[in-house]
């Protein structure tokens, strides 16, 4: 199978590319910069996981994946604090993230489980 096929990386990816656009304009660099590179850590790790040969090396880079997605939601409540995002983009972003969690979560207990 091929993790572009997979709904749980489709979402990430986007979510990835709607983080990058939300944040665009912000000058908080810090912030942006760990929220990006942290979005994109989720697709990313997913990709390699699937890119290995072993199911516990795929469930590894998944439960990294999995981190990267709690990372960016409480990144996302903190610029939700800051002012930083506007409440339609921050509450899709959040509930996204709970998805792609939940996903993920979902993903690594059959592998683990096979």
């Amino acid at each position: 199978m091929y993790y572009e096929n997979l709904d749980v990386w489709k979402r990430s990816f986007k979510l990835s590319l709607l983080v990058y656009k939300s944040l665009y304009a912000l000058k908080d660099f810090g912030l942006k910069d760990q929220m990006c590179r942290c979005s994109v850590s989720v697709p990313s790790n997913i990709a390699e996981g699937y890119e290995r040969f072993s199911q516990k090396e795929r469930a590894h880079f998944l439960s990294i994946a999995k981190g990267s997605v709690g990372e960016l939601k409480t990144q996302i409540m903190l610029a939700s604090e800051l002012g930083y995002l506007q409440e339609d983009s921050y509450l899709f972003i959040l509930n996204e993230c709970e998805e792609i969690g939940k996903m993920l979560g979902k993903l690594i207990y059959i592998i683990k489980n096979n």
